[in-house]
């Protein structure tokens, strides 16, 4: 095959075949098609897209570029959850040990934050000890005991999507429906699992901002994983605030932990309980995804979930001290009150512009190589909806960084919108797609 006439086929719109996209994926992997070359078949794709064949087809050859785990041995069904990221979403540290304690595997391969969201891996490594780099052989043991693993993407699974991934950030081709849906099922797939729970955001602080979009990008994946015989539910959920209170990475531990004991954070547990509850759900253990949301509930209540949560932590080398005295955890050295100038009610939270002030604070990193400081974050007084008085407390700040105090205050009051008139909560599950 000549790779240039493959590259000018899809500029031209015309769609290519299985074996044509397997060879692209492969020769690229192998070094074989260089990046200007490669860079080029990707812009073609973003500029022109991939019908449901074709996302198929690359998803495929991504997935097969790398091990496909083999959890057979492993009794029952193997049902796990992706978001496509947003700000304060911790649900992933509260539903796996919900469903394990339901009965249903959770095998979770989950990814580092970059930009203005937040990741479950740099959460999970504010806890001390806690190992996200398991072999094959540790992941499955965990898995077997706590029923519950959550580990980041090693060099074995979809190799071909670091790649590409890597190239597509430095050539403005990441936001492509096809590319993006391929980056997700070629890893999710390769966990060998017989069901995906997606919760894909939408809003301000979402990587989908239009609902749109969001509908759009939902359908390719449900479409996509439908293709390799899996079971799939997706919701659509607001991300035009932070979900929950807490922004950062050891407070999202420490409210994921509150709400295992039983606290009702509202927004948070009603998206948790929605994704978790459709979790047990195509997992066998529920007839519906409202008695899915019910059982959600009684393993919170039983403490089940909790038991989980920690035999896990344990499993996976965390020190389960700072989760049962959570006020054992270092404390930032600097912490500010943002208040409000004027009464009324908050009106819209700017997201993007929330999550970019924890990074400031030392939450986040702008690029790969950028150092976390798991003690610095956010804590929401104030969420769309509620009433203020000026001079009361929108956020807290906490941070080691002095310096950048002021101008992340100025950031947070500039984010947040107060009006005279009475504002109500936005709707938080959007739409639930099949």
């Amino acid at each position: 095959m000549n790779i240039t006439e493959l590259i000018r086929k899809k500029r031209d719109g015309l769609n290519l075949s299985s074996s044509e996209i397997e060879f692209l994926i492969s020769s690229y992997v192998k070094g074989k098609i260089p990046d200007y070359q490669f860079s080029s078949f990707l812009m073609a794709v973003y500029l022109r897209g991939m019908d449901k064949q074709e996302t198929s087809a690359i998803t495929k050859a991504m997935l097969y570029s790398g091990k496909v785990i083999n959890l057979s041995s492993i009794k029952g069904m193997k049902i796990d959850k992706h978001s496509t990221g947003g700000v304060g979403d911790k649900t992933s540290l509260i539903l796996a040990p919900i469903v394990a304690a339901a009965g249903v595997n959770v095998p979770m391969i989950s990814g580092r934050g970059l930009g203005h969201t937040g990741g479950t891996l740099d959460k999970l490594e504010a806890i001390p000890g806690y190992r996200t780099d398991l072999n094959l052989k540790e992941y499955k043991n965990v898995l077997k005991k706590a029923g519950a693993v959550l580990i980041g993407q090693t060099k074995d699974i979809a190799p071909a999507d670091k790649m590409i991934y890597a190239l597509r950030d430095v050539t403005a081709t990441v936001e492509s429906i096809p590319l993006i849906t391929a980056s997700i099922m070629s890893k999710k797939l390769a966990e060998g699992i017989d069901g995906l729970v997606l919760d894909v955001k939408t809003g301000s602080g979402a990587f989908m901002k239009s609902m749109k979009d969001s509908t759009a990008l939902a359908a390719s994946l449900i479409e996509t994983a439908k293709s390799f015989d899996k079971k799939v539910i997706a919701f659509i959920t607001d991300m035009n605030q932070p979900l929950g209170n807490y922004i950062g990475n050891w407070w999202e531990v420490y409210e994921s932990v509150k709400v295992l004991q039983g606290e009702n954070v509202e927004d948070l547990c009603t998206v948790t309980f929605n994704l978790s509850g459709a979790m047990i759900y195509l997992g066998g253990k529920a007839e519906s995804i409202k008695e899915g949301i019910e059982i959600s509930k009684e393993m919170i209540n039983s403490g089940k979930a909790f038991d989980y949560f920690k035999k896990m932590i344990e499993l996976q080398g965390g020190d389960l001290s700072v989760i049962e005295t959570p006020e054992k955890y270092p404390k930032s050295k600097f912490k500010i009150e943002v208040t409000a100038a004027k009464s009324g009610f908050v009106k819209e939270i700017d997201n993007y512009e929330i999550g970019m002030s924890a990074l400031e604070l030392g939450a986040g990193r702008r690029t790969k190589e950028d150092i976390i400081d798991p003690k610095a974050g956010i804590i929401f007084r104030k969420k769309i909806g509620d009433s203020i008085k000026r001079n009361e407390v929108i956020a807290e700040l906490y941070t080691d960084n002095k310096k950048i105090l002021e101008s992340v205050e100025k950031r947070i009051l500039n984010a947040v919108n107060i009006t005279k008139d009475k504002t109500t909560k936005p709707k938080l599950i959007k739409k639930i797609i099949y």
